[in-house]
């Protein structure tokens, strides 16, 4: 394995620390402000709309599409260290149009979708022109699970007809999204898995109806995470998303490069912890000395270092694995980065939040809000246990 960075992926990774030490970081807290400025606090704000046209000038946009023909074209390893760059940032991946839900949404559009499905979705998406959402998650079952889900697809001549409710469907309340992939039982008498479909939804169809929007531990996305009831929507029959009882496949599909994101941004909102602890603690006086003489503090600071280097590489290593031999070599430790790169991330940011004291669960930093995501994102796309039983059953495998 040989895990040295791609003269392309050196360029981008300075051009992208450049750009986020100049303009993103700058502007966090614009951000958030002209968020609680908007009428509508799920409406882009104007400073988002600046630094995504300063990425499209400078060529960082839509790096993380795999699929030459719509995108960079980049490998997962090459843009696993751009994803963490990004990730150090809240609003990073948006700015340069990296972020979910659009990205797995895209991805299965460029790997699924038909020509007529990608022109009129995949390219807007691309040009950030429109957004997408996503719903699966239910809340009357365990969607851990995804055969518990109880949704319908139920074909009616020329079209389907969709019944459900769905929740934390991220995206749905911004009002540029004009695409839902709902997920649903379009046979329940098929095979386990060739039950469900994935069918591509106007946002604005009849009886599509968002009854409120979730918190995140208090915490409200700009995005939106809405709990969303689909009552008799009538969708075309060419707007399924490939065939019939491929629901599964679908999302098999989409997992493996859209894991390898979420860890690599983990990672680099461990980093971005990481900095502020080390900064903090050697600014700080107590009990005589300077909190980064107390050895509890070095004792933190050390595991940090060892805990992060240890599952960048384990991620590098799915990343080559999935380039190499195919998403499906890689199921074992695609699983373990899921659950390896949110408990570390977690657990620096914890420590980041006891170094600053008071300031650490203020709004004041960065970090309860890393706190927050770090920790919802040990649920969300798969709880641990999940993932932890993928990897069990595939090493007792060996020995069967």
């Amino acid at each position: 394995m040989d895990f040295g960075y791609s003269a392309r992926t050196e360029r981008l990774l300075e051009q992208l620390r450049t750009f986020m030490e100049e303009h993103v970081y700058p502007a966090e807290a614009v951000y958030d402000e002209q968020i609680r400025s908007n009428d509508n606090p799920h409406e882009q704000p104007k400073v988002m709309l600046d630094l995504q046209a300063k990425a499209r000038e400078l060529g960082l946009w839509n790096l993380f599409m795999t699929h030459g023909e719509w995108g960079a074209g980049l490998t997962n390893l090459e843009y696993a260290p751009l994803a963490e760059m990004v990730g150090r940032s809240v609003i990073g991946n948006e700015a340069i149009n990296c972020s979910a839900p659009d990205t797995g949404n895209m991805e299965i559009l460029a790997m699924y979708g038909t020509p007529q499905q990608q022109s009129r979705w995949l390219a807007p998406l691309l040009d950030c022109t429109i957004r997408s959402a996503f719903a699966m998650t239910e809340p009357e079952v365990a969607s851990s699970d995804a055969t518990n889900i109880t949704s319908t697809i139920r074909r009616d001549g020329d079209e389907y007809v969709l019944n459900g409710r769905k929740w934390y469907t991220s995206g749905i309340l911004d009002p540029d999204c004009k695409l839902v992939i709902f997920m649903g039982k379009s046979d329940p008498d098929a095979p386990t898995y060739r039950q469900q479909s994935m069918i591509l939804v106007p946002a604005d169809a009849p009886g599509i109806e968002v009854l409120r929007d979730l918190p995140m531990f208090g915490y409200r996305d700009r995005l939106g995470h809405g709990e969303v009831q689909f009552t008799d929507v009538r969708v075309p029959a060419d707007h399924m998303l490939g065939a019939e009882g491929d629901g599964f496949a679908i999302a098999q599909g989409r997992l493996g490069p859209g894991r390898m994101h979420y860890a690599m941004r983990a990672i680099g909102m461990a980093e971005r912890a990481l900095d502020l602890m080390c900064r903090r603690v050697l600014q700080r006086t107590a009990f005589g000395g300077p909190l980064a003489d107390r050895g509890v503090v070095r004792e933190w600071i050390a595991r940090s270092r060892m805990e992060i280097d240890q599952i960048r590489l384990l991620v590098l290593q799915s990343s080559w694995l999935m380039d190499t031999r195919g998403n499906a070599a890689a199921r074992s430790e695609v699983a373990a980065i899921k659950v390896a790169a949110m408990e570390v991330a977690h657990r620096v940011v914890d420590h980041a939040v006891q170094a600053h004291g008071a300031a650490g669960v203020s709004d004041d930093t960065i970090l309860a809000r890393l706190y927050a995501i770090t920790r919802a994102l040990q649920i969300a796309d798969g709880p641990n246990e999940v993932h932890l039983r993928t990897i069990a059953r595939l090493e007792l495998k060996k020995y069967a």
